[in-house]
């Protein structure tokens, strides 16, 4: 395994697939606009002016703002935003972008094209390590069972140990890189007592199905695809404790007025669509699957899966990403230490009651 960070960010370049971008099919006036929590105890019309001064003091409104949100099949925000009837309610055009996993979806984010998206927990740790201008502006809890380091089926390893001298794939830099690094870690092996075969999910899926790896550590609803063809769990996210998913926004765009005000609504709307999805997980799974082309049956798994729960950016947010940053330090995996705490911005937190 190479360990330099040179590789890791051409690996990044050379993964970025963006599709074409998607301009959403709404853009409403600022005063169809849901209710906002800006502030607790703020009543919705209070809230709307409030966004909407802070938008117009920069010269323009929210109308005439396009957001740039990146997206991957494992948040699924424009779907999710969309099954939970809550697109439409976003007072400005949003331009999607599609990525395979969250590291290309920041080394975009650093170069400018996109303003924010969610990842998972490592993501952020590369970006960071290789000097990218961004920030942690919300937490997103996970749960356990949306990671896992799967075996194909038929495969004779029942434990994490007896993958010593085998070949392992996982997306570089991503939530289950670090998933596996701590798995490997727990069942008294390190990343170089393997082999580490980077590849994005599609490719990892075909290499385990056809044997080329022994075992792949990746996230929903890739999990509960490969289950589906036979692959089977040795190791479930529990393995490291808790950690959180981030929306991460780019420092510039917070530095526009209205860009941070669009972000602001944009994150309003989506906390609203997870508590959606909680409520209707049958309906969410049958969106979601659209979105993924996987079947109902997998995706129905996934929802039960892959629960999130925003959270504001805290102290106990931030030591548990730091632990996240300082295991990948200590693997060789990133050049030098990272301050997690120079990512951090605090300035949503008011969209949580109990952090006002």
């Amino acid at each position: 395994m190479n360990n330099s960070f040179a590789p890791l960010r051409r690996a990044l370049v050379h993964n970025h697939r963006m599709k074409r971008a998607r301009l959403s099919s709404a853009a409403v006036a600022l005063a169809a606009t849901s209710a906002l929590v800006v502030g607790s105890g703020a009543s919705s019309q209070a809230s709307t002016v409030v966004v909407a001064s802070r938008a117009s003091r920069s010269g323009t409104t929210l109308a005439d703002v396009t957001l740039h949100v990146g997206d991957q099949a494992g948040a699924g925000s424009e779907s999710l935003l969309k099954a939970a009837g809550l697109l439409s309610k976003l007072p400005f055009k949003v331009q999607w972008a599609d990525f395979p996993s969250g590291p290309p979806m920041l080394q975009a984010e650093a170069a400018g094209s996109i303003d924010v998206g969610e990842v998972g927990d490592a993501p952020p740790v590369f970006a960071l390590s290789g000097g990218a201008k961004l920030a942690l502006v919300e937490a997103i809890g996970t749960d356990p069972t949306g990671t896992a380091l799967l075996v194909a089926k038929g495969s004779k390893v029942e434990r994490v140990s007896q993958l010593a001298g085998k070949t392992i794939a996982v997306a570089q830099g991503s939530s289950s890189d670090y998933h596996l690094l701590i798995t490997l870690e727990k069942a008294g092996l390190s990343v170089k007592d393997v082999t580490i075969e980077y590849l994005e999910p599609a490719e990892a899926l075909a290499a385990l199905s056809s044997e080329k790896v022994a075992a792949w550590d990746v996230w929903s609803p890739y999990v509960e695809e490969a289950e589906a063809d036979g692959a089977r769990s040795i190791a479930d996210g529990s393995t490291t404790g808790i950690t959180y998913s981030f929306e991460v926004a780019s420092k510039a765009a917070l530095a526009n007025r209205s860009t941070a005000a669009a972000i602001r609504v944009y994150l309003t709307e989506v906390n609203k669509a997870y508590a959606w999805e909680r409520a209707h997980t049958s309906a969410w799974a049958t969106t979601w699957g659209q979105a993924t082309g996987l079947s109902l049956a997998i995706m129905d798994r996934a929802t039960k899966d892959d629960i999130f729960s925003p959270s504001p950016v805290t102290t106990e947010v931030l030591r548990s990403e730091q632990s996240v940053a300082n295991a990948f330090f200590t693997a060789g995996l990133i050049p030098e230490k990272v301050d997690i705490s120079s990512a951090a911005y605090t300035g949503y937190n008011s969209l949580f009651s109990s952090h006002k």
